[in-house]
């Protein structure tokens, strides 16, 4: 299991017209601060401040299509040559990371496949490296290199 960084400082937020917001620097836009919108935006603080990828190269909740249905994936990191590297699937707090959740990042995989999975619902990070042989268990978080 891995951890986020305690040293990240608290994204910006806001109240604006009644609810509370949170800017995401990818989007580039201010968005509801929902439970699950606060992970997503801790795991971009992790992605970019400790593992120094641009917010260029990171996607998030884009539109896909699996089996005639419209999805979102949450997290979507690309490599330096463009090609889809790693996906994480956001969730609240109170949702424990069960079978529940990889199926449902494994389903968007089918579609994007990736070197890297992360499952996160702030308390608990979890990351797994693709191979030939399946799915190993990481021990740290991957680097995406130069």
């Amino acid at each position: 299991m891995l951890s986020l960084s305690s040293e990240l400082p608290a994204p910006d937020m806001r109240l604006y017209q009644g609810r509370e917001e949170i800017f995401d620097p990818c989007r580039r836009k201010w968005v509801a601060l929902t439970p699950e919108e606060w992970v997503r935006q801790r795991l971009i603080q992790q992605f970019t401040i400790e593992l120094l990828i641009p917010t260029s190269l990171i996607s998030v909740e884009k539109e896909i299509e699996l089996n005639g249905l419209r999805k979102r994936y949450d997290l979507l990191v690309f490599d330096r040559d463009g090609m889809p590297w790693l996906m994480a699937e956001c969730k609240s707090a109170d949702i424990p990371l069960g079978a529940t959740v990889m199926e449902q990042l494994l389903r968007y995989h089918i579609r994007i496949p990736t070197t890297y999975l992360v499952i996160s619902n702030g308390m608990e990070t979890r990351c797994w490296q693709k191979s030939t042989d399946g799915l190993t268990a990481c021990a740290s978080w991957p680097s995406l290199g130069k």
